[in-house]
């Protein structure tokens, strides 16, 4: 088997790793494990199944589950057949999935269990290419994977015939991407996109057998996905977590010392410590000496001269007194702690930096599969997103735009030459990223379409006037309006929690959160510590009138993409009415 194949290189894994545990999950009283070994048997009977069900080479298969050991069988399975995996986010509503079943003309579903058949169900008239809905967990009245399994003939050579007339430029799926504007498009990767940077991951990373992963963010998405891959591939425990939400129990229980995360988690934790802290100046205290000692040691071990005794005596108390409780947080010490999806606070880096907890936040998009930067670990510079993977390349356009090709370079957007012709020109991938080089590090620092440019003609990148009012606590989410308008504006989301102690400190009293938000008192607070943050700005990145919501941002409201990004045009869409009010009332502010 060709190793640049996902068969080829998991089958490897099979007989290197037969005993070690591959995956996990916890049933609530234990985990419910399987070996490397198990697991590639379930994976060549499925693959067998799938292939006696008249499934032909290129055929999709959708999947339609949150996180689940099931998970990856079926997705390795599709592998050893020749099948193209099509992942759905396990938020999917009857709509999406509709759309992306029909557009990929998937021929089988499998789905998480009665909630997600249902929903199935709804749209199946819709749907006349699928065949067969499958559950992955026991579902009464239901074709389950058991089921499945245990129909999967005796004699599997099919699979080896099928294993080697593949190539690793074949497509191994076609990833929806949830996107903040627009209909999802499905993007085409092939086999040897994955594999290539599992290949220069393990340049740097020396992970192996006993090293454990926490997979919590949606395998639907790319930088999950590509993350298994790695870990399977060099013999890792892969723990699953079906709900997101409890993560941070599940931190706790599993105790990985590999992880990949979007910043929003890294920016709760770094919060939370922040809380703990907030009401005692002499807290406050020693946690600033605690990171600074902590920063200091760390800083020693990637000098020449290493720490010397009394720093080392100094971080040993730093430690008891506050460091090791975010590792805890955090499930222990990290060989790997990837970070993607969204740009990183660089406070927040140095903070984690200093509990003793180095962050890889790297850079990448669905399209490329999705790696194209990530920091070496023996090679590190803060508030960059690294550097540009082996084999890849990156230029930037005379716009200000990143420009990426490699190996890893999607194959096209499924069924819409149009839009891969644009998206790919030249064998450059236009990311649609903002960017520039820190001499051989790459920074991103907007989005173009995300590029504000007021009614003055004054450019303004909202990202990092929302990453410095990200730093308050309060402000759960916020967006900065202005194009085409002559001054900026604010939505925000606040944290409830945080609204309610200032309305405690302002000695109000309420019985609805609507008449906090209404407060001229608690408005007054809101700008005052918006003011703060933002006073070093230019004047035409000031923000001078906002809107606070009773309404937050979720994942179920349509307005957070799976890995928590603010989907800005439907946000803008969905206040657009309030908006043009705050403009209206507010009028053109005074030079």
């Amino acid at each position: 088997m060709d190793s640049a194949h996902l068969a080829g290189m998991f089958a490897r894994s099979v007989v290197k790793f037969a005993d070690e545990p591959a995956v996990r999950i916890s049933d609530g009283e234990g985990w419910q494990v399987a070996t490397y070994a198990e697991l590639g048997e379930k994976t060549r009977k499925l693959a067998a199944r799938l292939i006696d069900r008249g499934l032909a080479p290129g055929d999709r298969v959708a999947l339609f589950s949150a996180n689940r050991p099931e998970w990856t069988l079926v997705d390795l399975a599709c592998a050893y057949a020749g099948l193209v995996s099509v992942p759905l986010y396990a938020t999917s509503t009857s709509d999406q999935l509709r759309h992306i079943v029909a557009d990929s003309g998937a021929r089988v579903i499998f789905v998480a269990g009665a909630r997600e058949a249902d929903i199935v169900a709804q749209v199946h008239d819709a749907l006349p290419e699928l065949q067969a809905v499958i559950t992955l967990l026991p579902t009464p009245e239901a074709i389950t994977l058991d089921d499945e399994l245990a129909a999967a003939p005796e004699d599997t050579s099919a699979v080896d015939l099928r294993v080697a007339a593949a190539s690793p430029d074949d497509l191994a799926t076609i990833i929806y991407t949830s996107g903040t504007t627009g209909v999802p498009k499905g993007v085409m990767l092939s086999h040897r996109g994955f594999t290539h940077q599992v290949w220069a991951l393990k340049r740097f990373y020396n992970i192996g057998p006993g090293d454990i992963s926490l997979c919590f963010l949606p395998l639907s998405h790319a930088l999950e996905r590509a993350w298994s891959y790695m870990v399977l591939a060099s013999g890792c425990l892969n723990t699953y977590v079906a709900d997101p939400r409890d993560v941070a129990h599940q931190m706790v229980l599993a105790q990985p010392n590999l992880m990949a995360s979007v910043p929003r988690l890294f920016e709760k934790v770094h919060n939370t410590a922040l809380e703990r802290v907030a009401g005692s100046p002499l807290k406050q205290k020693i946690m600033a000496w605690a990171l600074k000692v902590g920063t200091e040691y760390h800083d020693a071990l990637r000098s020449p001269k290493r720490p010397g005794r009394l720093l080392t005596v100094r971080l040993n108390i730093a430690d008891k007194l506050v460091l090791h409780s975010v590792r805890d947080a955090m499930g222990g010490p990290k060989k790997v702690l990837a970070c993607g999806g969204a740009p990183v606070r660089r406070d927040v880096e140095e903070f984690f930096y200093g509990c003793g907890l180095m962050m890889a936040p790297g850079y990448g998009l669905t399209e490329a599969s999705p790696l194209v930067t990530f920091p070496p670990p023996a090679d590190y510079k803060f508030g960059n997103v690294g550097k540009v993977m082996p084999g890849g390349e990156v230029r930037i356009a005379d716009n200000g735009e990143l420009l990426y090709r490699g190996p890893n370079l999607m194959l096209g957007y499924w069924n819409r030459p149009e839009e891969t012709a644009a998206t790919i020109r030249d064998g450059w991938l236009h990311t649609g990223d903002i960017g520039e080089f820190d001499g051989d590090y790459v920074r991103i620092t907007d989005r173009i379409k995300d590029l504000i440019v007021t009614s003055n003609g004054k450019k303004v990148a909202p990202a990092p006037i929302e990453g410095l009012l990200a730093a308050d606590p309060l402000f759960e989410y916020t967006l900065v309006l202005g194009d085409n308008r002559p001054y900026l504006t604010l939505l925000v989301a606040p944290s409830l929690p945080h609204l309610e102690e200032i309305g405690k400190q302002l000695q109000l009293t309420w019985a609805k959160g609507e008449e906090l938000l209404n407060n001229p008192e608690v408005i007054a607070e809101i700008k005052r510590r918006i003011a703060a943050l933002t006073e070093k700005l230019p004047k035409h990145e000031q923000i001078h009138d906002l809107q606070v919501l009773l309404e937050g941002f979720t994942q179920e409201n349509g307005m957070l993409t799976p890995t928590l990004k603010v989907k800005r045009k439907e946000v803008e869409r969905r206040f657009a009415q309030l908006v043009d009010d705050m403009y209206a009332r507010a009028g053109r502010p005074r030079n």
